[in-house]
């Protein structure tokens, strides 16, 4: 029982330094952020694996190393010189529709992973590309020549209407009050809409989403 209950702790205290330490995927995380990552799951690991160890001889170093990733975050934001020592610079690999060879060489990265992440990005030619960046993340940015950039409505002279994020209403059931009222909608306004359909309450609801220009998807529960 005790391991339960220290197990249980752990987990919460990893999920919160995690939560601090801000929302990214584990392929967007720079250098310094993956190693706290890794060191984070270690440290966890030991009053679980060891009887003998406390809960708090976990708790404390992941906490302080959450501390010193925030503390290296403002740095890299203040000075610039802290950023290219922690995080690095970006570094361009394609220029022109030509291969830098050298700066592959000194990423130690082969032009068959180059073109391998072309390929996926949808480009089978480095004559495809004007330029293509390995960010400080590793992820690789790619920018088209002209010719091979996707159309655009602005290329054809359209203008469509703007596309709004709809807010999330109704869930399994549950009315989000917070979500009516930040699409400025009122109870009122819901319950008239909802009788349109001939429904009498949230819980016959699986899905309801409202767009700023009053765009709603409905979903009934299949229950």
């Amino acid at each position: 029982m005790t391991l339960f209950f220290r197990t249980i702790i752990l987990y919460l205290c990893v999920v919160a330094a995690m939560r601090i330490m801000g929302k990214r995927q584990l392929g967007e995380l720079q250098p310094s952020e993956f190693v706290v990552a890794l060191m984070i799951s270690d440290l966890a690991s030991i009053p679980l694996g060891e009887k003998g160890v406390g809960v708090f001889r976990g708790i404390i170093p992941i906490f302080a190393l959450v501390l010193m990733e925030l503390l290296f975050s403002v740095l890299v934001i203040k000075s610039e010189t802290m950023r290219k020592i922690i995080t690095g610079s970006p570094v361009q690999i394609i220029k022109n529709g030509k291969i830098i060879m050298r700066e592959l060489k000194r990423l130690r990265i082969c032009v068959d992973d180059v073109m391998e992440q072309l390929r996926l990005a949808g480009y089978s030619s480095v004559s495809q590309i004007d330029s293509a960046i390995i960010e400080t993340n590793g992820q690789l940015s790619i920018i088209p020549v002209e010719s091979e950039r996707p159309v655009v409505c602005s290329d054809l002279g359209l203008s469509p209407p703007q596309t709004h994020v709809p807010h999330t209403i109704i869930s399994d059931g549950v009315l989000r009050e917070k979500n009516l009222r930040g699409a400025g909608l009122s109870e009122k306004w819901l319950q008239k809409k909802l009788s349109e359909y001939n429904i009498k309450s949230y819980k016959s609801v699986s899905f309801l989403s409202v767009t700023d220009d009053n765009e709603i998807v409905l979903q009934i529960s299949e229950k």
